[in-house]
């Protein structure tokens, strides 16, 4: 601390040291004008003042820096901080608009077009594709088909044996439009009241099997309980 301490302090002699050497004019031998001298003096003092002022200021710096670091201002800190939490926050809730984490710690995109389930077709071939589906199921009972169509046939099934349940010609006449073979719904209305007059929805039950062999679809089995 001491050397710095010396090092940083300023004297006359470190500033005679620090300035260039200058060759005495042959008008300043012969005793020239004053006014000259003086001139040349202001600006030598002029061009060597940045010279020292810097000097000055790395030798106090580099002291200052090996005994303690510079302090920085609360201000300064509370901006950064806020900036820093301001631009986290941002982010993180974009991130939880976009994605969701489940039980496990997993993170999943949002559920969005997963109500209706698409099947890969439009939706009147989705329609009749179900229509059909749901018919065959009523007809014989049990069929194959793959895990995704099972899966969406279930609840067609489950409503047009809760109107047959209900026995009301109007639930007949809504049966009769969505179920394409006329005996079918009037053996559904005969039998259902006996076979599941005591039961609350769950009239189906899906049995996985293995997957379809060419394109390895998720194949399964549906069928009346």
């Amino acid at each position: 601390m001491e050397a710095f301490a010396s090092a940083s302090t300023w004297r006359m002699d470190s500033l005679r040291t620090a300035l260039p050497s200058l060759r005495p004019s042959p008008s300043a031998a012969l005793g020239g004008a004053p006014r000259r001298r003086k001139q040349a003096a202001g600006r030598l003092g002029a061009s060597a003042a940045p010279f020292l002022r810097s000097s000055f200021v790395s030798t106090s710096t580099s002291a200052s820096s090996c005994a303690a670091p510079a302090p920085v201002s609360a201000a300064v800190s509370a901006s950064l901080a806020f900036s820093y939490t301001s631009s986290f926050s941002v982010e993180s809730s974009f991130e939880h608009r976009l994605f969701g984490i489940d039980v496990r710690g997993r993170i999943l995109a949002m559920r969005h077009g997963k109500r209706i389930p698409r099947l890969g077709r439009p939706a009147d071939q989705r329609k009749a594709l179900l229509r059909g589906l749901t018919t065959q199921l009523l007809k014989h009972g049990r069929i194959k088909t793959t895990k995704p169509r099972a899966k969406a046939m279930r609840k067609w099934v489950d409503k047009m044996i809760t109107m047959a349940k209900d026995g009301s010609l109007h639930k007949r006449r809504q049966a009769l439009g969505y179920i394409y073979e006329k005996n079918i719904v009037h053996a559904l209305f005969a039998e259902v009241p006996d076979r599941y007059g005591e039961r609350n929805g769950g009239y189906t039950r899906i049995i996985p099997t293995f997957p379809r062999r060419g394109d390895n679809a998720p194949m399964a089995y549906i069928e009346l309980v």
